[in-house]
């Protein structure tokens, strides 16, 4: 997987815009939660190659509770941890948390 970082609120609305074009993803990592480790090496065991066009985006939401906190506002969903939620024209059409998280969900919005 190609992970891209979200680091900043300029970083979230870069990947809702550009989900105007592409799916888009966005996973949220707690780094001090066993069940987000579990969740997001589950999650990258799925990914493969018809995930190609799939932007993929990673947030550490202990050092980016900003942005954290943001993609809730924006997006309309409350905050979970882990939680992957699938963008497409600007608006979450999926979310999923903890053992719920799975690529294969993701590739019911592609194609």
């Amino acid at each position: 997987m190609n992970w891209k970082h979200l680091t900043s609120i300029d970083d979230l609305d870069n990947a809702i815009a550009s989900s105007k074009l592409n799916t888009v993803v966005l996973f949220k990592h707690s780094t001090r939660c066993s069940i987000s480790r579990m969740a997001l090496k589950m999650f990258e065991s799925g990914w493969d190659d018809s995930l190609g066009d799939v932007e993929a985006h990673f947030l550490d939401l202990i050092a980016h509770r900003d942005v954290s906190a943001a993609i809730a506002e924006k997006l309309d969903v409350i905050h979970q941890s882990p939680q992957m939620l699938v963008l497409q024209a600007g608006k979450s059409v999926h979310h999923a948390n903890h053992s719920s998280i799975d690529a294969a969900d993701v590739k019911k919005f592609i194609g």
